[in-house]
């Protein structure tokens, strides 16, 4: 799973208006067809319109990103924050997301951290589990 990180973030992050071991973040689901772009997609407002709709398990806003850890990462020379994995259940259908979205739900604005891309279009088959594996974040000097 690829990942990239908002241009914003960074400066956000170096103005110390995200805190990873105090702020509340969240995940959110894209629709098929979604492209990122890490220049305009700053706040969850700016890609909330390719969010899947509340139905078939996912509701909008996305779910709340627990168990997080800073780490660093000597050999890469970057620093990693993740979380625990997270689960949908698709119920009365299939659910269909090509990406994900991390924001930080903390701010006002609702800062995106970043995109990860699923590499394709992924069905989670009615009573499936949709599952992202500790969704990460690596920023690298």
């Amino acid at each position: 799973m690829a990942s990239q990180l908002t241009d914003n973030f960074l400066e956000q992050l170096l103005l110390k208006k995200i805190d990873f071991s105090a702020d509340t973040f969240k995940i959110i689901l894209l629709e098929a067809g979604f492209v990122f772009n890490r220049i305009t997609h700053i706040q969850y407002s700016d890609v909330s319109a390719s969010e899947l709709p509340t139905a078939l398990g996912y509701t909008v806003g996305g779910a709340t990103l627990a168990g997080v850890a800073v780490s660093e990462d000597n050999t890469l020379h970057a620093g990693r924050v993740t979380w625990s994995n997270v689960v949908w259940t698709a119920t009365g259908g299939n659910l269909v997301a090509s990406g994900a979205v991390i924001y930080d739900d903390t701010t006002a604005t609702k800062y995106v951290v970043g995109y990860l891309d699923f590499g394709g279009t992924q069905t989670t088959l009615e009573n499936g589990v949709a599952t992202i594996s500790t969704p990460s974040v690596r920023i690298s000097g």
